[in-house]
């Protein structure tokens, strides 16, 4: 059976919410008890764009610990769009967001001119937590400094524990990519990689 299907790779370091992030937008569940994500494994969900399409998205969870690292050729490749999450609340999940994007367009064998237009969306997790360490202006300039004239990288502020700003930034995604069609076996959890050459056409913006 053959379906639209995005892939979508979270990236980032360990404990910035990005397995709570797709909790919320999947389940619209949050727990408090963190368990560190070993190698990566994604789970899917339906969704309708703006012109009444229907697209599965396929939500890729990666882990953030360095041991985990070299790990990620095996599931950035193929990749539709890549968000890049950090804590606001820990100024230096935000200085490796640098190292993510970096490894990720290395390690998923982007041509240079492709990786100028490959889309990249932002999030700023925990703004539920009163301890912001990183404002607004600073994630928008770092978005604005690595975005293309092609391609800009919309940014976002989230609460993964109340859902605030969850369901807009996923709903961004499909909004960015062309969609590719593939062939995909309908269970809703999986945990081996499908790839696509479909690349992204469609500007966006920095919110």
């Amino acid at each position: 059976m053959h379906k639209d299907i995005l892939k979508v790779v979270l990236i980032g370091d360990g404990g910035v919410g990005k397995t709570s992030l797709r909790n919320q937008y999947i389940h619209k569940r949050f727990t408090n008890a963190y368990k560190a994500t070993i190698g990566a494994d994604f789970i899917t969900k339906e969704v309708e764009t703006d012109d009444g399409k229907k697209v599965t998205i396929q939500i890729w969870d990666t882990a953030g610990q360095e041991r985990f690292q070299s790990l990620g050729i095996a599931y950035y490749r193929g990749a539709d769009a890549c968000v890049l999450v950090y804590d606001v609340n820990n100024f230096l999940s935000f200085q490796h967001l640098e190292r993510w994007r970096e490894d990720f367009l290395k390690q998923s064998s982007l041509p240079a001119e492709e990786a100028k237009i490959f889309p990249f969306i932002m999030i700023g997790n925990k703004i539920d937590i009163d301890d912001r360490v990183v404002s607004r202006r600073q994630a928008r300039a770092w978005a604005e400094v690595h975005s293309s004239e092609k391609m800009q990288i919309p940014c976002f502020e989230t609460s993964a524990k109340n859902g605030d700003n969850v369901e807009k930034a996923f709903a961004q995604i499909a909004k960015m990519v062309k969609v590719p069609q593939m062939e995909l076996d309908m269970n809703e959890n999986h945990s081996f990689s499908l790839t696509s050459d479909t690349r992204p056409v469609k500007k966006s913006f920095c919110c």
